[in-house]
């Protein structure tokens, strides 16, 4: 399917992938034969963590002389979302930071881009459908923010359930619980709409179906992988819609200081913070309609109907605090931070589209619950 894909766009292909999974697993060897075969031109850019500034621009300036149709990308959301930022950044003239969200000299980017198939192996970031490639610099004033446009969604994207089959268990639930914060987070939104409800259930209900046969026996079975990868692309959708909240918003600020993969920081602090976001609702109003929401997706998670909205809720954080503990995420100070430095960490955050404002000393909270 994917030679046929690539030669609607012509016969000279930038492949990026990343740097060894798909070597190990023979499927890149294959593929490239098969390209070869149809008289498709491949030249190979890799990608190794998640994308810096300085990668994005070495890749682009390597490329520039060539004649490029597409960029293909295949691999887990850092792979796609450099992928996503070479093709935007092939018919421009200027460093890729200068269109990097919150970065001084900000320039607007014109959409122009080279031709973008996605087709990701892992399922949790959405990027397959997204109109944003995370940038990261990571260490003492560092970043993860986005390059975004309405052009940057994918021209295509292939999803093969087959093609996450071997994907490991610590990947598949750090990804895995991406995707679900993202969805959590995206129908809980300030800015969610009947729509962005609809498919945010939509992927919730797959992925409390399916996330802890894909981390466990049913890993190889490609119905179970097909479930997190429809939940993963639910969740691109609907964040694309409505917006994020905290745990998103501490990936930026934590993400830019710490070498910490980003479905690890979502899986560790989603518990924490979905339980300081509950107890904020509450003291505002015990029957605030957030909370209706919150106790709706325990009910999905759990896979059992709740007695009332309280018990949902609560429903909701055990679920959550059962596959924190059960599938072993990693507390912050294994990455390096400490309890001197969250009051900075919490002044840098933003989450706007969070289910309730919360202050500095809730978000506090949030962090120091995963040291």
């Amino acid at each position: 399917m994917l030679p046929g894909i690539c030669a609607e766009y012509g016969r000279n292909l930038l492949l990026v992938t990343g740097r060894s999974a798909l070597q190990r697993s023979g499927r890149l060897s294959m593929l490239v034969e098969e390209l070869g075969r149809d008289g498709i031109r491949i030249v190979r850019a890799a990608v190794d963590r998640e994308p810096s500034p300085e990668l994005i621009d070495r890749t682009v300036l390597a490329n520039q002389g060539r004649v490029v149709d597409a960029v293909v990308a295949i691999g887990g959301g850092s792979v796609l979302d450099a992928g996503k930022a070479i093709s935007a950044m092939l018919k421009q003239h200027h460093p890729v930071e200068r269109f990097i969200e919150g970065r001084e000299g900000l320039m607007p980017h014109d959409g122009r881009k080279v031709p973008f198939i996605a087709v990701p192996t892992t399922s949790g970031t959405g990027s397959e459908v997204t109109n944003n490639a995370v940038i990261s610099r990571v260490g003492p004033g560092g970043y993860k923010r986005s390059l975004r446009h309405e052009a940057f969604v994918p021209d295509m994207a292939v999803i093969d359930p087959e093609l996450m089959t071997s994907m490991p268990p610590g990947l598949t639930a750090a990804s895995g619980m991406d995707a679900c914060t993202q969805l959590v987070e995206a129908y809980l939104s300030p800015y969610a709409s009947p729509y962005t409800d609809a498919v945010a259930l939509s992927g919730l209900e797959r992925f409390g179906r399916s996330f802890m046969g894909a981390c466990s026996a049913g890993a190889a079975d490609p119905a179970v992988r097909a479930d997190i990868a429809y939940a993963a692309l639910m969740s691109g959708v609907a964040l694309a819609n409505a917006g994020l909240g905290v745990v998103h918003g501490f990936a930026s600020s934590v993400g830019g200081l710490y070498d910490i993969p980003h479905g690890t920081l979502c899986a560790t602090l989603l518990a924490s913070a979905t339980k300081v976001n509950i107890d904020g609702l509450r003291r505002i109003d015990p029957r605030h309609p957030a909370l209706g929401k919150f106790s709706r997706v325990g009910g999905i998670l759990a896979g059992a109907p709740s007695k009332n909205v309280e018990d949902g809720c609560d429903m909701l954080v055990a679920k959550l605090e059962a596959w924190q503990e059960g599938l072993g995420f990693p507390l912050l100070r294994e990455f390096g931070v400490s309890e001197g430095e969250l009051d900075g960490i919490v002044a840098a955050t933003r989450s706007k589209s969070n289910a309730v404002v919360l202050d500095a000393p809730a978000m506090r909270a949030i962090l120091s619950a995963r040291l």
